[in-house]
């Protein structure tokens, strides 16, 4: 067995050697300027390609009630109402900065720069964690419209609509970690018994509110979807109010179709939405639980998480294909659409369910 092992290693042992004999000092004099210059631009290109592959895969998801915990300093007792709906936005930021790369969208160099699938998904999850900044700072944080607003949340709001593409002079990054570190002020001072004007209220008019931001994201994002093969719709803004008026006239039929090259940049910014809502219905799932099961509406939001985790299934084709809709090749565009419809389905029942149940 050794004799026949022996030659793989020797062979081995060579190779290693001949590779770093490549790096030798000596070598590059004897080889030449252009030489050296043309390693060092094959080993940055390889780099580069290998980094923009391992950039490029989409984040996992996380529990949320792991992540509270954590928050907590690993006491779950700390808990309170308001502490998981918190955690998951604080989780979904930093995703956003801390993943594999970092935040891209700024990015002015190799491999940021030329890799478009994860901004898009970035800008989705973004969409979703300024939708909950929002609503945490203008209605789960406050009793009524006369109420103060809490002081964290009103720094956390703003700073996450910063642009998103600014690489320098702030940067993004820099914006967005001032708004990650309010949001945790606010997460500590929820569970604070001292600091009481930390609130969180968990009632059915405040959840629908949010619901009914929602219902329009997953509506306007099925509808983009469905553009990867074009189609032709007829005019429903004014939804046949004969007294109804419009700015500008609109002609009664229109066609409608995304362009090739912008067909996986919709499709990776839905599936970044929808990651980031399915950690914060999640979430909601546990903080709202007795709302829900008072309005007998916990498996209506169940039923909605279950169709985003749908969309989060990995993708086993190299390419975003669009195939036509009744057409032999798949349409992942098509696919998406349907889980998203049938979540915005879902939710516009459970907003029923919050104001009549």
């Amino acid at each position: 067995m050794n004799m026949l092992t022996a030659p793989g290693k020797k062979g081995l042992a060579e190779r290693i050697k001949a590779l770093v004999a490549l790096y030798d000092p000596r070598i590059w004099k004897e080889k030449g300027l252009w030489w050296t210059i043309g390693l060092f631009v094959v080993t940055y290109v390889v780099v580069v390609i290998v980094l923009g592959i391992l950039w490029s895969r989409t984040p996992k998801t996380f529990d949320v009630r792991e992540k509270a915990i954590e928050l907590a300093g690993g006491d779950e007792s700390q808990l309170v109402v308001g502490s998981y709906t918190t955690a998951a936005a604080i989780g979904i930021a930093e995703t956003l900065l801390d993943k594999p790369g970092g935040y891209l969208s700024n990015d002015v160099s190799p491999p940021g720069i030329y890799l478009d699938n994860i901004p898009n998904w970035e800008f989705g999850a973004l969409t979703e964690l300024r939708d909950l900044a929002d609503t945490l700072r203008n209605d789960f944080s406050r009793a009524q419209s006369q109420s103060v607003e809490d002081k964290d949340l009103q720094i956390a709001q703003p700073q996450f609509n910063y642009n998103s593409d600014s690489w320098i002079l702030p940067s993004t990054e820099s914006e967005y970690r001032k708004g990650l570190k309010a949001l945790e002020r606010y997460f500590i001072r929820l569970s604070d018994q001292t600091a009481r004007d930390a609130q969180f209220f968990a009632r059915a008019d405040n959840l629908s509110s949010y619901l009914e931001l929602v219902e329009k994201r997953l509506g306007n994002t099925a509808q983009r979807l469905a553009y990867a093969v074009g189609g032709r719709d007829l005019n429903t803004d004014l939804a046949g109010d004969p007294n109804a008026r419009q700015s500008t006239p609109v002609p009664q039929e229109s066609s409608n179709k995304t362009p090739w090259m912008k067909i996986d940049d919709v499709f990776f910014e839905a599936r970044g939405y929808t990651w980031a809502l399915l950690h914060t219905l999640r979430a909601m799932e546990i903080d709202f639980g007795p709302v829900l099961k008072d309005k007998n509406a916990l498996v209506s939001l169940q039923q909605i998480i279950r169709k985003l985790e749908d969309t989060q299934d990995p993708i086993w084709s190299p390419l975003i294909l669009n195939g036509t809709g009744f057409g032999p090749m798949a349409n992942h565009s098509l696919v998406m659409a349907s889980y998203i419809a049938r979540a915005n389905a879902a939710v516009i029942d459970l907003r029923k369910l919050l104001q009549q149940g």
